[in-house]
């Protein structure tokens, strides 16, 4: 009965996560405009360039949510993960917190 539940609960997830991205997507083109930006600290202009920065999400807002409410995958939700990765987070505990680890060092180095 043990095996049944979890191999349908692997196959449940299995088919959210290959079904976020079976549907036809319309492909644009984005063009990227950039400007010259002199500053005296280069390491500042760095910061603009950021995935966080694109995005418009603040990094130290994501790392609270994972500190506070990283149980319940805030951080993901936060910054928009697919829903089933979110749940299976949850569920999983953060991977035993494996997962949770490498989502904090991939939020503290804008790769998130």
């Amino acid at each position: 009965m043990k095996f049944k539940f979890l191999l349908s609960f692997l196959l449940f997830f299995g088919a959210i996560s290959l079904s976020h991205a079976s549907f036809p997507v319309k492909r644009t083109v984005a063009t990227v405009t950039t400007t010259n930006i002199s500053t005296s600290n280069d390491a500042g202009a760095s910061d603009l360039y950021s995935p966080a920065a694109k995005s418009g999400k603040d990094k130290w807002v994501g790392v609270a949510l994972w500190f506070f409410l990283g149980v319940f995958a805030a951080h993901r939700w936060y910054y928009k993960k697919p829903v089933g990765w979110n749940i299976l987070f949850i569920v999983t505990l953060g991977g035993l917190g494996v997962w949770a680890i490498i989502d904090l060092i991939n939020m503290l180095t804008d790769n998130f």
